[in-house]
């Protein structure tokens, strides 16, 4: 990524002290969503992680990875598959319940969501712990499909999330701190 790029999305991060709970240092990506020039720049960016792979389906995680999954699906003239929060999603699903460092959830995907097969790439504005991420992988190979990348507008390195996820997992951030 070019050095402009990585400065222009730098500074459309807002950080906010203290939530949801204090200690907390939220990254608010809101003022990037605002200027269209930066968030096309981050989907841009976000496609490019491919590097020329094929891919079927983009699946983005419940909910700021919707944003960013579903654009980059309509740029790549591909399927957008919804990972969403327990009892979200009308038909048939495959559930994962998981640990998140202050609780548990749960994330479904519906079943015929991702054929044998199909190749994928998860998408989310945030990797921090890895637990959601971690979850959604597991729901794709339950349903038979081939990740080729998981990719994160933002990776908070000091909580590790990216080990979670595997090693043979291509992981892919924008932003690092």
């Amino acid at each position: 990524m070019k050095t402009e790029t990585l400065e222009k999305l730098q500074a459309a991060i807002r950080d906010i002290e203290d939530f949801p709970k204090p200690g907390i240092v939220f990254k608010d990506i809101t003022p990037l969503l605002l200027d269209p020039e930066v968030f096309k720049l981050a989907i841009d960016e976000l496609i490019a992680t491919l590097e020329g792979q094929k891919v079927d389906k983009i699946i983005g995680i419940d909910a700021r990875g919707f944003i960013f999954g579903a654009v980059i699906a309509h740029q790549m003239g591909i399927g957008f598959v919804p990972v969403r929060k327990v009892g979200k999603l009308p038909h048939d699903t495959e559930s994962v319940a998981y640990s998140l460092e202050y609780g548990e959830a749960e994330i479904q995907i519906h079943q015929d969501a991702i054929s044998a097969g199909e190749r994928v790439m998860i998408v989310d504005d945030l990797l921090a712990t890895g637990g959601t991420a971690a979850a959604a992988i597991e729901l794709v190979k339950r349903l038979g499909g081939e990740l080729v990348a998981a990719s994160f507008l933002i990776e908070l390195d000091f909580l590790n999330g990216r080990e979670l996820l595997g090693a043979d997992v291509p992981v892919h951030s924008l932003l690092n701190y």
